[in-house]
C-alpha cells in the first residue's frame, strides 16, 4: 500500500508551506527518512524527510506551491505499484487559496474591518480592477481573502477603471487645488520597450517579507523618535571583556550591549512590550527579544531571543552569536522566528546612520541602531571626541504617545551611558 507524503506543521502556528523543490523525481527511488524535497514556511527553508523507503510514485504538489499542513504531497511505494482509485484522485489545491471555511458576517455599513494578509495576487487583482477589498467577503483561514473570492466578486460586480485624475489635481478635493489657468498636457509615457527590465522572481521569503511589512505600514500609525548616545563607556568595557569572552567561545559584539539596554527599559516600561488587540492592548509578562539578521539580498529574519529578561551579557551575546550563527547556515526553525515581542535591528552594521525600520506584527515598536562614529560633541562645556550612536524608535501611536516613547528611549541611552566600566 502507497505511502502518503503530508506537509508538516513545521510550528505551533504554522498553518501552511511552500514546496520549493522536489529533491526526488516520479520513478526514482528514496530510501525512509532520506530528504525528499525542500518546504519553505515563515522565511525558513526545511529538508522534509521521506517518511518510507520505495519509489516516488506520484507528485502531487509541484514545486512553487503553497498549500496547508496536513496536504498530501506525494505517494511512495512499491516499484510497479498502482495507486488506487481514491489515491489516484488526489489532486493539488490551487495556489494560495485555503479550504472554504463558514463565512464570517459582514461588517457594519460604512465599518472598517482588519483586512489581514492579503497574497500578491490578490493585491494585484484589487489594483487593476480598482477594487475595495473591504467590500470582499473572504472565506479562507480567519476570513482572509483569497483570489477566487476577488473573482467571484468580480462577476457580480463588474468594475471599470475610472479615469486618472489630471497630473495636478489632488483626487477628492475637488476644485480646491485646481489651477487657474490651462496647465500643459503631460509628456506622453515612455514606450514599452524603453520600459523593460530583468525580472527577478519573487522567492517565498521576499513574499513573506513584502505582505507583512505591508500589511504593518497599511494597518499600524508608525511614528518614528531619535536621540542619540554616548558610547565611551561601553566601548571602554567592550574592549576590555572581549578577550576574555573568546575564551568561553563567545564573540562579544556591541549588539549584545543594546539587547541589554532594551532590556532594561521593557523592564521599566511594559507598554513597550504589548500588541495591540481588538479587545485591548496585550501587554506581555516575558521579553522575547528579536534580533534583526540580514542574508543579504535574499532577505531578512528576525529569530527570538526568548526570556531575555534573565540573561547576562553574556549570555545575551553567546544567544546572539548562536541565533546568528544558524540563520546565515540556513538552520533556523520556525519557532526561532515566533513569539517575539520587541525586535533591535542594527542598521548601522551597514554604515547607515539612522533609519525609521517598520513594526513587525504584532509588536507595537522596534529599536533602529545606526552606525557607531566618532564625533565632537560638547561634554561639560569643552569639545571632547566620543563614540556616538543615533538610536531610532518606531512605535505604534495606538498603544504609546510620544511621552512614554521618548521615556523609554531615554532609558536605553541612560543604560548605556552609564554603563560599568570595570
Amino acid at each position: 500500500m502507497a505511502t502518503p507524503v503530508i506537509m508538516p506543521q513545521l510550528g505551533e502556528s504554522v498553518v501552511e508551506g511552500t514546496v520549493l523543490r522536489w529533491l526526488k523525481q516520479p520513478g526514482e527511488a528514496v530510501a525512509e527518512f532520506e530528504p525528499l524535497l525542500e518546504v519553505s514556511t515563515d522565511k525558513v527553508d526545511s529538508e522534509i524527510p521521506s517518511p518510507a523507503g520505495g519509489i516516488v510514485l506520484q507528485i502531487v504538489v509541484p514545486a512553487g506551491q503553497t498549500v496547508r499542513a496536513g496536504t498530501v504531497l506525494a505517494w511512495i511505494g512499491a516499484a510497479g505499484e498502482a495507486l488506487s482509485g481514491e489515491e489516484a484522485a488526489t489532486v493539488s489545491p490551487t495556489p494560495t487559496e485555503t479550504p472554504a471555511t463558514p463565512a464570517a458576517p459582514p461588517p457594519p455599513p460604512g465599518r472598517d474591518r482588519d483586512l489581514g494578509f492579503i497574497s500578491p495576487v490578490v493585491a494585484r487583482l484589487a489594483r487593476e480592477h480598482n477594487l475595495d477589498l473591504r467590500q470582499i467577503q473572504g472565506t479562507g483561514e480567519g476570513g482572509r481573502i483569497t483570489k477566487k473570492d476577488v473573482l467571484r466578486y468580480l462577476e457580480t460586480h463588474p468594475t471599470t477603471t475610472p479615469e486618472a485624475p489630471a497630473a495636478w489635481e489632488t483626487p477628492g478635493e475637488g476644485d480646491l487645488f485646481r489651477p487657474t489657468e490651462e496647465t500643459p498636457a503631460a509628456p506622453p509615457a515612455p514606450s514599452p520597450k524603453a520600459a523593460e527590465g530583468r525580472l527577478i522572481p519573487l522567492t517565498p521569503m521576499r513574499q513573506k517579507i513584502a505582505e507583512r511589512l505591508s500589511y504593518s505600514a497599511r494597518t499600524i500609525p508608525h511614528v518614528t523618535t531619535v536621540m542619540e548616545a554616548d558610547l565611551k563607556r561601553v566601548v571602554t568595557h567592550y574592549t576590555a571583556h572581549k578577550p576574555l569572552f573568546a575564551r568561553d567561545g563567545v564573540n562579544l559584539t556591541y549588539t549584545a550591549y543594546f539587547a541589554l539596554a532594551t532590556v532594561a527599559a521593557l523592564r521599566a516600561y511594559p507598554l513597550l512590550n504589548a500588541s495591540w488587540t481588538d479587545e485591548g492592548i496585550r501587554v506581555y509578562e516575558t521579553i522575547n527579544l528579536g534580533i534583526a539578521v540580514s542574508l543579504g539580498e535574499e532577505g531578512l529574519v528576525v529569530p527570538v531571543i526568548r526570556q531575555a529578561e534573565g540573561l547576562s551579557l553574556l549570555g545575551m551575546a553567546r544567544a546572539i552569536n548562536d541565533l546568528a550563527t544558524r540563520a546565515r547556515g540556513r538552520r533556523l526553525t520556525p519557532e526561532d522566528l515566533q513569539g517575539g515581542t520587541f525586535t533591535i535591528t542594527n542598521h548601522g552594521v551597514g554604515g547607515s546612520l539612522f533609519a525609521t525600520p517598520i513594526i513587525l506584527p504584532p509588536q507595537c515598536a522596534i529599536l533602529g541602531v545606526g552606525k557607531i562614529t566618532p564625533r565632537p560633541v560638547v561634554v561639560e562645556d569643552a569639545i571632547a571626541i566620543r563614540p556616538m550612536v543615533y538610536l531610532s524608535l518606531t512605535f505604534d501611536h495606538r498603544i504609546l504617545d510620544g511621552a512614554v516613547a521618548d521615556a523609554f528611549l531615554s532609558k536605553i541611552v541612560q543604560t548605556l551611558q552609564t554603563w560599568p566600566e570595570a
